[in-house]
């Protein structure tokens, strides 16, 4: 089964940029579909962005044109690209691994990250 690290969260102001990476191990990477979720303080997790083995993407309206899910298997890694950040992007992300993009897509079964804390805060 694989495991899940992410990093590059932080405090950035609204309108800056960060990179997100999530890191996996202990399986063959690229046959798992990936997602970034986040969840803010009293709200439900949700997804951000899911990208398929085969390299499709999905995004939530509210991130559309400002973030970008990818993925570069040789490095085990996938990556969310955050722009012009906003005060309500700050949650905890999480990466999320799984076999099927259904499970991804619907944050059921699969492998999840410990968290990295994104705070846009000026």
């Amino acid at each position: 089964q694989v495991q899940l690290v992410e990093s590059g969260g932080g405090l950035v102001q609204p309108g800056g940029s960060l990179r997100l990476s999530c890191a996996a191990s202990g399986s063959i990477f690229s046959i798992y579909n990936m997602g970034w979720y986040r969840q803010a303080p009293g709200k439900q997790r949700e997804l951000v962005a899911a990208i398929g083995s085969n390299g499709n993407t999905n995004y939530v309206d509210s991130v559309k044109g400002r973030f970008t899910i990818s993925r570069d298997n040789a490095k085990n890694t996938v990556y969310l690209q955050m722009n012009s950040l906003k005060p309500e992007d700050t949650a905890v992300y999480y990466c999320h691994a799984g076999l099927s993009l259904i499970n991804v897509l619907r944050a059921t079964g699969g492998t999840w990250g410990q968290g990295t804390q994104v705070t846009v805060s000026s």
